[in-house]
């Protein structure tokens, strides 16, 4: 790889575990811990923020009516994404043993712990049971994407991309017919390690 690519990948390295130190001072600020993978708040903080907590007759009094009515139309996604989860959950399973490829872990993303928040109400709960569960789905099935994607075709794309995957910035030069061959072969044995 190019040292110049392996220079910025360690600053990215270093940057997401910077904003990860800065994550667990707010924990601190916000005055809890994580034991396992639940929060725990003092109690003084889980009062008050049941206090704080808005009532289903105040939220619905103070929603905007296109959020409302828009409503069923996002929560009409979940079908595809219970099919989507469940056929990539078969495509992992049946695929990724076949190429070596170790499996992602669903619970490294999809989180659904935010309705546990005392200050959230019931709707405002099962939002974000629904955000949990679907922004996690994605981000589950890009992992995934991404390992098949090294394993069968790591060439970049001709134009940029917003937001590559983090094994993107390591795949080969489009136009690179010379190094092709080799850089699959490194690209293979990478994504079939241990670590993927």
């Amino acid at each position: 790889m190019d040292k110049r690519i392996e220079d910025i990948l360690a600053r990215i390295d270093d940057l997401t575990d910077e904003l990860e130190t800065e994550i667990a001072k707010r924990r601190k600020a916000f005055a809890y811990e994580l034991i396992g993978r639940r929060a725990r708040f003092e109690a003084t903080v889980k009062r008050r923020h049941k206090e704080l907590r808005v009532d289903l007759k105040a939220f619905f009094a103070g929603a905007r009516l296109s959020h409302i009515v828009t409503a069923p139309v996002i929560y009409s996604l979940i079908v595809p994404f219970v099919i989507l989860d469940l056929f990539v959950s078969v495509y992992q399973l049946v695929c990724f043993p076949a190429y070596g490829i170790p499996k992602v872990r669903r619970s490294d993303h999809i989180r659904i712990d935010r309705h546990h928040l005392a200050y959230l109400n019931g709707l405002q709960k099962l939002n974000c049971v629904y955000c949990g569960y679907c922004n996690g789905v994605i981000s589950w099935v890009g992992e995934i994407a991404s390992r098949t994607e090294a394993f069968w075709c790591p060439v970049k794309h001709a134009g940029p991309v917003r937001h590559p995957h983090g094994r993107y910035a390591t795949f080969l030069d489009f136009g690179d017919a010379e190094g092709f061959q080799d850089g699959l072969t490194r690209s293979r044995d990478a994504v079939t390690r241990k670590d993927g």
